[in-house]
């Protein structure tokens, strides 16, 4: 039996009472922070990228579709993965009901990888997603924007990630085990797996330009986990031990 503390609905109502102060403090706060996200300075995109989509090549303004606002989730399949990374897959299984909202409020909703576009349309099946995902192949976009790093990045202990230089590399004692973690989950080994990295970037097309305006990574992704949300008010919150998710086509087999 749970041993959590137990309460009459009185004692339940003050705390929740309380509970809700706190709550109405933090979405003010996060309303403040949206509003910080739309004041940072727009950067002009000068450099031409290249993506090859379900309808032909595209490029980076074409990827708007229409719209006057990109956003773009940096999904990580790299060219050497066989399938999607399963985090990103998780976070991705929302795209499909939020994105035809999106389109109708001005604002467009892709993911890119850099694996070729016949492994992505192959495993969009697989998943049963609809959402647009474009593959940026033969570009530097991924690189441009922090979620792919060269060999020489890796080497040096020197990825640049979320805003600051990391070393992603295993040590001795834990190359084994994540070259086995990465092998059964995308089939690689470690190096090749997180030279990739998850992340999302924003933009908006003004007068033929493109701007980039946002990007977030690591936990700056966690609002984009539909899941998280739900576990975050259930009674044993995110109640984690390791890496529990898997493909959603892969709890019935286990």
């Amino acid at each position: 039996m749970s041993d959590h503390k137990t309460g009459t609905r009185d004692e339940w109502i003050a705390a929740r009472l309380e509970l809700l102060a706190a709550e109405k403090e933090l979405t003010r706060r996060s309303d403040e922070l949206a509003r910080q996200r739309q004041q940072l300075p727009w950067v002009l995109i000068d450099k031409e990228y290249r993506f090859d989509t379900d309808t032909g090549t595209k490029t980076l303004a074409e990827l708007f579709d229409g719209r006057s606002q990109l956003l773009i989730y940096h999904f990580m399949f790299g060219p050497d993965y066989t399938a999607g990374c399963p985090s990103c897959s998780a976070i991705a299984d929302g795209f499909n009901g939020s994105a035809v909202h999106l389109a109708n409020h001005d604002v467009a909703l892709s993911a890119v990888s850099r694996a070729p576009l016949a492994k992505l349309q192959a495993y969009k099946q697989r998943m049963g997603w609809s959402f647009p995902w474009a593959s940026s192949s033969g570009s530097d976009f991924n690189f441009d924007f922090g979620v792919a790093h060269t060999k020489q990045e890796w080497e040096a202990g020197a990825a640049q990630y979320n805003f600051g230089l990391q070393d992603l590399r295993a040590t001795a004692d834990q190359q084994s085990a994540l070259d086995a973690f990465s092998e059964a989950i995308v089939g690689t080994d470690w190096e090749t797996y997180r030279r990739e990295g998850p992340g999302m970037s924003a933009f908006t097309l003004e007068d033929g330009a493109v701007y980039h305006t946002y990007s977030a990574y690591s936990r700056g992704l966690d609002g984009l986990w539909g899941m998280y949300q739900w576990l975050d008010r259930a009674p044993l919150g995110r109640n984690e031990n390791g890496m529990w998710w898997r493909r959603h086509d892969e709890y019935a087999s286990e």
